[in-house]
């Protein structure tokens, strides 16, 4: 199973990032090179890393990119946290960006699992 565009957990990764991107339209001009950048970095980073540890021969590396991509949509959410904390972003963009998150994380884990147990090399 190589073909990383087939995976509900990548598809809904960039579902996501559009999402994000049409989110950060609307944070202050004074975030632009601070958490703007830092959300619009993290979110891409998803499904960029899901990708490329599909795209590896060996199933350490692939298991390697996909908790990169774990990671990620962590840092994202504690950017999103942070952009209700300070007003930037309302409790309900938060709330419908949070069911995907939380869906992705679902996904993500049960991939890392099967790739864990899968017998490749």
């Amino acid at each position: 199973m190589r073909n990383y565009q087939t995976l509900e957990v990548w598809k809904i990764s960039m579902q996501l990032v559009k999402e994000i991107y049409t989110i950060t339209k609307a944070y202050p001009k004074e975030e632009l090179f601070a958490l703007t950048s830092q959300t619009k970095r993290a979110a891409p980073s998803i499904p960029s890393n899901i990708a490329e540890g599909m795209g590896r021969q060996y199933k350490k590396d692939t298991i390697h990119f996909l908790h990169i991509a774990r990671g990620s949509i962590y840092e994202l959410e504690t950017h999103l946290n942070i952009a209700v904390m300070i007003n930037i972003i309302g409790e309900e963009s938060f709330n419908s960006v949070i069911k995907m998150i939380d869906e992705i994380i679902k996904l993500l884990n049960g991939l890392i699992k099967y790739m864990q147990k899968a017998e490749l090399k």
